[in-house]
């Protein structure tokens, strides 16, 4: 087991180091991205957090150092978190496509059009992809049960507001009065309760 929370520890960190950085990258770069392209911008960016991948993996040791040992308790809840990332991840395959996730519509306005989605989980809250990243984030930390997972989550909390804020920007330029209106009915992050 020891073993398997090291490599899922690993794992966690490796993935959620760099994609900390990928939304913020794009939407904050979104004029010169959309001048480069899709194919461009991908290699760019992919690149890069490639490079971030490695470098937290060939210093995983020492990020590792502070281990709590195996909780059971935490090991349930991390999968009842993984439970409903996968969910949210479901319910979200029903209103966007793979090309949505991974930004072609922001990059590739034209060549990707997308209507602005207000149906499905994104009739409730603005940002479900995001949660799903937290709840996914939250289940391999607490299942891994490592002090630097716990850490980049503190980290990934900050960092999901701002990258709120920045597709914000984006979506309000492209969709205008019809997303502002949007973010008067929907909430960002919680839904309301009726």
């Amino acid at each position: 087991m020891n073993t398997f929370r090291y490599a899922l520890a690993i794992f966690s960190l490796c993935i959620f180091v760099p994609i900390i950085f990928y939304w913020p990258i794009i939407h904050g770069g979104i004029r010169v991205w959309r001048r480069l392209g899709h194919r461009v911008t991908f290699i760019v960016v992919w690149s890069v957090m490639f490079a971030g991948a490695l470098g937290v993996y060939l210093t995983s040791d020492h990020l590792l150092q502070t281990d709590f040992g195996m909780n059971p308790v935490l090991m349930v809840a991390g999968i009842l978190c993984l439970g409903i990332a996968v969910r949210i991840r479901m319910l979200l395959h029903r209103d966007i496509t793979n090309k949505f996730l991974a930004g072609l519509p922001e990059i590739s306005p034209v060549k990707n059009p997308q209507p602005l989605v207000r149906t499905g989980l994104y009739a409730h809250v603005r940002h479900p992809r995001y949660l799903q990243l937290l709840f996914i984030q939250l289940a391999w930390a607490m299942m891994a049960n490592y002090l630097a997972p716990y850490v980049l989550l503190l980290l990934w909390l900050p960092t999901v507001y701002l990258i709120a804020l920045l597709e914000e920007r984006e979506l309000r330029e492209r969709y205008g009065e019809e997303y502002v209106q949007y973010c008067r009915e929907v909430p960002r992050f919680l839904p309301r309760c009726k």
